[in-house]
């Protein structure tokens, strides 16, 4: 009897538990050799964008994405890859997927650029007032809604945008744009306010670039100074 038991143990262990055991241990290699695979194809991907060469790139992406269609980061690639091609429907249609995946506020960002390349200055807004809510800490991102804000006659809000991204870089170039829409606009009261912001700016990087230099030197000349007094001290005590 409990030889039967014993057999027929046998007998389901062989039928249900086996065959999984062969197919993890078939799928453990598998999976090793799809995590290069991908690592090729992003090395390719990359190489490619980076040597201009775009059907290269493309193919690399697209397949990609063929084994995996849930991967953001390669939608968005891919949609960087389409936007310097021009090809911008391409381009919005991956950026808006890549954002669907993940919540990611570059590709809110991309999709804004395309717009306001396109003239989609609305959607611009949109685009990126939401990266914005997302990452409020890039300076790039406010220059970019100053833009759009800009080109649908948003003047006050085109300089708010700036005055943000002002807080955040202390640039002398973004208080410049500042100062060209307020040339634009033929305000010279705001004119005279910030040509004074930008010298003082400009004063205010000079001289931290002066106490840089002086921190720089102070350091290189007391070293040398303390390297001699130990060696100095080193002869001491050896004539001692």
């Amino acid at each position: 009897m409990l030889g039967i038991l014993l057999v027929v143990i046998l007998a389901l262990w062989l039928t249900f538990l086996y065959p999984l055991v062969r197919r993890k241990d078939a799928e453990a290699p598998r999976s090793a050799r799809y995590d290069m695979q991908m690592k090729k194809l992003w090395s390719a991907a990359q190489t490619s964008m980076r040597d201009h060469k775009p059907l290269r790139a493309e193919k690399a992406l697209l397949t990609i994405l063929k084994f995996d269609e849930k991967n953001a980061a390669a939608y968005n690639r891919l949609g960087i890859l389409y936007a310097k091609e021009q090809k911008f429907d391409e381009a919005i249609e991956c950026f808006e997927i890549a954002q669907s995946l993940d919540n990611n506020p570059s590709s809110l960002h991309n999709v804004g650029l395309i717009y306001l390349e396109t003239g989609a200055y609305e959607k611009a807004v949109m685009a990126f007032e939401q990266a914005i809510e997302l990452e409020n800490d890039v300076p790039a991102r406010f220059i970019a809604l100053a833009k759009a804000r800009e080109r649908l006659g948003q003047i006050k809000g085109a300089v708010d945008a700036l005055e943000s991204a002002y807080e955040l870089d202390h640039s002398t170039n973004t208080l410049r744009q500042i100062l060209a829409i307020h040339e634009a606009t033929g305000d010279t009261e705001a004119l005279a306010d910030v040509t004074a912001r930008i010298e003082a700016q400009i004063a205010e990087n000079a001289m931290t670039k002066t106490h840089a230099k002086r921190s720089r030197t102070s350091t290189s000349t007391r070293r040398p100074t303390a390297k001699r007094s130990a060696q100095s001290g080193t002869r001491t005590r050896k004539q001692i």
